[in-house]
């Protein structure tokens, strides 16, 4: 049993660390996004900069503060996320990031070369004003070339949300990888690469436990360069195990073993 002295240092040491801004942060409430797993073990510790987890209502992310970018960003997509919003096209900084924090500024892409690409994607949100805005912060956003971006990437994600429409449930973690170029305004790193998983579910709501050795996962890796943009999305599947490889991420930590080896071993051919 703890006694009355060893409280009170107890108490006056977590003090002084908030005093210091060290305190470590809650655990982070549990997250529809984050059905899969937490690719990256992010925490929302202020000391992991560079692996910081963000929950937001329409996505959760890991954020880097070295590059300052996404490294991944996570979340669930179904018919109840569309609707008729039109793109707020609001671009600004992340407010919720810490003070101290640079925070990334729409003009910083200015004259750069790269659009301001989305992760998560102001098509798959739909449904409300607030949750299509919060797909402009722009700690959802990595340096993308132009046909990248609107090219094979964009196919996908309009492809995700066909899918969705049709009564189907898709849980959607994407990133990049690798230093292209460095922007100079922030010093925000352009990835030589962009990867997206997607896992298809058959209905809505049916969690994590619906995911059998049968389920689709589409796993793609798109390189991050100009002249793609007529190319189809189906000519970069890989398997998720190679995703993994190059990023060092666990994707899908939350199914079952056995059936998470089969699935990420798999390259979708539909």
């Amino acid at each position: 049993m703890m006694t009355m002295q060893r409280r009170f240092w107890v108490v006056v040491l977590l003090l002084g660390l908030v005093g210091c801004g060290l305190a470590l942060k809650p655990a982070a409430t549990e997250s529809v996004h984050l059905m899969l797993g937490n690719p990256s073990n992010a925490t929302t510790n202020l000391l992991n900069a560079d692996n910081y987890l963000m929950i937001k209502p329409p996505y959760a992310l890991s954020y880097n503060n070295r590059k300052h970018t996404p490294n991944w960003v996570s979340w669930q997509l179904n018919a109840s996320w569309l609707g008729t919003v039109e793109r707020r096209n609001d671009f600004r900084p992340d407010d919720s990031l810490p003070s101290s924090w640079y925070h990334v500024l729409p003009g910083d892409y200015t004259g750069s070369g790269f659009d301001r690409g989305h992760m998560s994607p102001s098509g798959d949100r739909t449904n409300t004003p607030e949750n299509n805005s919060a797909t402009f912060l722009m700690t959802n956003i990595l340096p993308q070339a132009k046909d990248n971006n609107q090219g094979p990437w964009e196919q996908l994600e309009r492809y995700c949300r066909s899918l969705a429409q049709q009564g189907k449930e898709l849980y959607i973690v994407a990133g990049g990888y690798g230093t292209k170029r460095v922007l100079r305004k922030g010093q925000i790193v352009a990835p030589t690469n962009t990867w997206k998983v997607v896992v298809v579910l058959d209905r809505v709501n049916a969690g994590v436990q619906a995911i059998t050795d049968q389920t689709r996962v589409i796993a793609v890796n798109l390189p991050n360069i100009e002249g793609i943009k007529e190319t189809d999305w189906r000519n970069y599947r890989v398997s998720v195990d190679a995703i993994e490889a190059v990023t060092g991420y666990n994707l899908l930590s939350n199914v079952r073993d056995s059936i998470q080896a089969v699935l990420e071993s798999r390259i979708d051919t539909q």
